[in-house]
């Protein structure tokens, strides 16, 4: 099948990608003139594990292209999926201006008799289907119709296929997806989505679907029950520290539960990245359009925005309230592990933080450096590796639960850091151990142990 994908962000590149793995012709298309000669050049401009590899694989045997030309990139596509940011407008809804924009360049571009089927891949409020289906008729200089076959209604279908990827592991999560929600009410377009993505269900898991409203609100519940279960959980561990109970303990116990669960119970200093944090606010605004007061999730953002300070304020009461010319190590700059992707990261709310105080940050991370220094630029110190930003520290402040930072080398912590004094907001290490090891440790939810 010949496939478009426009958008080469990490939604697109990993779509795109995909889909050549298993035989497609697939043209991605960004405006970005020089991301697409990278790409071309066989330069990936991500991070992902495993995507690499198959990147380069279908660019050497020509099923993957990339495009700076939106009608060259669509002109032969049976499908076109739409990969485009939707950043948060100034009250909280998604900006929808990048969708719509290429809505009506398609509307210039599509013509009777060369059906295609248009796909919303990005993560967009309900409704959005029905503005980019007006969008393309209205560019064309039509109106809805009936979709009769001569007229530009009756040359495409829009489609609602929203993502489910988890950055760190896209690559599975695309190729091997718990389910695939579609939504549709044309035949026509069913049979094309589901002749696309029978490789990826062969073990049978579910292609789910439904109207074109509903596909777009499970996206943004999805993102924004599992948001919930975290913010839960922070407050659990809060809630620990103030009781003496032990949140590991909890959450082990309340995991069992399978009508729970054990996934997204780990506390920590809150959540980030691309997709809770803006769809969270965007499910918020979206009830807030139709007079819908939803209480749990405004709670949601209340308390995912205090416990990214929540390390900050225990820092502080260590020092006396006195940070002024203290140096920080800082273990962590993405907003979880196995990315590079640092939106809406704990770390930067942590770093401003402590550069307000006067604190000196010396930080490490082994993917997302780079993206942090064309952010912050020289207010603070990149070290070279984990153990080079311990050196004459005042303590370490733990904000990425990378694998490497799990089982570090105690000898070397101890020999660099000027007082044995760790922050984790990712609970790395046993409680028990650290204590024998001497160190004065605060986690998250669990019991503090002092020197």
């Amino acid at each position: 099948m010949k496939i478009a994908v426009v958008g080469t962000g990490y939604v697109g590149l990993v779509t795109g990608t995909c889909f050549a793995e298993t035989g497609n012709a697939v043209t991605c298309i960004d405006i970005d003139k020089t991301k697409v000669e990278k790409l071309s050049a066989g330069e990936i401009t991500i991070y992902e594990p495993g995507l690499e590899k198959i990147f380069l694989r279908n660019l050497k045997e020509e099923r993957l292209h990339f495009t700076t030309n939106l009608s060259e990139g669509v002109e032969d596509a049976e499908v076109v999926f739409l990969a485009l940011p939707t950043p948060p407008g100034e009250d909280g809804s998604a900006d929808l201006k990048y969708i719509l924009g290429v809505a009506k360049e398609l509307g210039k571009i599509i013509k009777p008799g060369q059906y295609k089927v248009i796909v919303d891949k990005s993560t967009v409020p309900v409704g959005t289907a029905g503005k980019v289906e007006q969008a393309i008729i209205e560019s064309a200089g039509g109106v809805i119709t009936s979709g009769e076959k001569d007229t530009i209604a009756g040359a495409f279908d829009v489609v609602s296929n929203p993502e489910f990827l988890r950055e760190g592991v896209a690559v599975d999560d695309f190729m091997k997806p718990d389910r695939v929600v579609i939504g549709t009410s044309s035949e026509k377009a069913k049979k094309k989505m589901t002749d696309l993505y029978a490789p990826f269900v062969r073990q049978g898991n579910p292609v789910i679907f439904m109207d074109k409203r509903s596909a777009e609100l499970t996206k943004y519940a999805a993102n924004s029950f599992l948001a919930t279960k975290i913010s839960f959980m922070n407050e659990i561990a809060q809630l620990c520290e103030k009781l003496g109970a032990d949140v590991d303990m909890v959450r082990r116990g309340i995991g069992s539960d399978d009508r729970i669960g054990k996934r997204f119970l780990f506390p920590g200093i809150g959540y980030g990245g691309s997709c809770f944090p803006k769809d969270v606010q965007a499910l918020v605004k979206s009830a807030e359009d139709v007079s819908y007061d939803f209480k749990i999730l405004n709670a949601v953002m209340e308390v995912n925005g205090k416990q990214k300070l929540h390390l900050v304020s225990k820092i502080k009461k260590y020092f006396n309230n006195d940070l002024k010319g203290k140096r920080i190590a800082l273990w962590g700059l993405a907003f979880k592990p196995n990315t590079d992707d640092i939106r809406e990261a704990p770390a930067l709310e942590i770093i401003d933080a402590l550069l307000k105080e006067g604190v000196t940050v010396a930080a490490y991370d082994p993917e997302a450096m780079n993206n942090v220094k064309q952010l912050v630029g020289d207010k603070i110190i990149f070290s070279g590796n984990q153990y080079d930003c311990l050196k004459d520290a005042d303590a370490l402040v733990i904000a990425t639960e990378w694998n490497e930072f799990r089982t570090p080398d105690f000898l070397k912590i101890v020999s660099n850091l000027k007082r044995k004094v760790i922050f984790d907001g990712r609970n790395l290490f046993d409680v028990n151990a650290i204590r024998e090891l001497g160190f004065y440790y605060e986690s998250i939810g669990r019991p503090v142990v002092a020197q």
